[in-house]
């Protein structure tokens, strides 16, 4: 059985009420919107982008989608959650500004901007999952308290994972700063004793009381961690490293096996809409302006995470005349596709139904 992916032509060139309009044909096309309660919380999982990044979704593509939504339930919020690094998304202070900045403000999408967990990171739930790479996931608890998403995507390359799309925002973006630590490395942080002030702010943060004192710097009890990620981020003098998993296949899988707990939390109120503009070789975590490496494709959407991944890199493939993916990083980016599959996240194939009214 194939799943059905929604697609419909579109560029950058076109004025943002144009997009505004496609975007909205895609959403009401999948059938969500008839889902919502009046009474639900409907999170609308969205990247803001770093600090002068311009290849991040934009707001005013976003005010179709918002009027219909606003129909159905006044509880509609966009939501991201906090950053694994120290930056201006690591608390929900900066990460509203920086919203704000980017155009996220109230008076243009009407709805509130809300960090999925909490000030500084630390409001999360587990989640049973028993896969073969984790027990449970850690997600941002804003997410596990509503009970609609969609989840707005801009399709990029990716140092690690080869390609960042649906998969990635619901497994990496819903995960709460320790869910991002648990996918992202496998051995706990470490001390730099160099970079070290012996401050004592990440032992009173410690939730697990394994930090230590020593004469002139910190160590991290490995006994003890639980692998949080809090000092981190309360670090200010970036003395605490982590050390990044080089293995993709397994971040990928982890990645997978997160996304498919969110997706399971909201069972059939949950749908995807990948904007295939400005394809850049980065996540929008990069604080830069990059160049496009394919031209502008169009927006799709499904309620089938991996099929509108799949159809997202096809398309993209398709268009460049080449994996412009693997051309940026040489990564097996389908690797999330195909495990995704394998554990009933979504299917690889699908059915494209392109709209030619909107």
């Amino acid at each position: 059985m194939k799943s059905r992916v929604y697609f419909i032509k579109a560029n950058r060139e076109e004025k943002p009420e144009i997009i505004a309009r496609k975007a909205r044909a895609i959403y009401l096309a999948l059938g969500l919107n008839e889902k919502i309660q009046s009474e639900d919380f409907v999170a609308l999982k969205i990247h803001f982008g770093e600090k002068n990044n311009t290849g991040h979704i934009k707001p005013r593509w976003l005010t179709g989608i918002i009027d219909e939504v606003l129909k159905k339930s006044q509880r509609a919020f966009l939501s991201d959650s906090n950053t694994l690094y120290v930056g201006n998304r690591s608390n929900s202070v900066d990460h509203i500004r920086l919203a704000w900045e980017h155009g996220f403000t109230p008076d243009v999408v009407r709805i509130p901007v809300i960090i999925a967990d909490g000030l500084v990171g630390r409001e999360k739930s587990e989640v049973k999952v028993e896969g073969q790479r984790i027990k449970s996931s850690r997600i941002a608890s804003a997410f596990l308290h509503s009970e609609a998403m969609l989840c707005l995507t801009h399709v990029t390359g990716h140092v690690q994972t080869g390609v960042g799309a649906a998969i990635k925002n619901l497994g990496m973006g819903c995960a709460s700063r320790a869910g991002k630590l648990d996918q992202h490395s496998v051995v706990h942080p470490r001390v730099n004793a160099k970079q070290c002030r012996n401050c004592g702010v990440c032992i009173r943060y410690c939730p697990a009381g394994a930090i230590v004192q020593a004469e002139s710097y910190v160590m991290i009890d490995d006994e003890k961690c639980i692998g949080c990620g809090e000092c981190l981020v309360v670090c200010k003098y970036g003395a605490v490293k982590m050390k990044w998993d080089e293995d993709s296949r397994r971040l990928q899988e982890k990645m997978a096996e997160y996304a498919l707990s969110v997706k399971n939390h909201f069972g059939e109120k949950i749908g995807f809409i990948n904007f295939i503009l400005q394809v850049t070789k980065d996540c929008d975590c990069m604080a830069k302006n990059q160049p496009a490496i394919v031209q502008d494709v169009g927006i799709v959407g499904s309620l089938d995470p991996v099929a509108v991944d799949q159809a997202s890199a096809d398309l993209v493939v398709k268009t460049a005349g080449r994996d412009a993916f693997k051309q940026g990083y040489n990564i097996d980016w389908s690797v999330q596709l195909a495990y995704g599959e394998k554990i009933g996240l979504g299917r690889q194939k699908y059915e494209l139904v392109e709209l030619e009214e909107f």
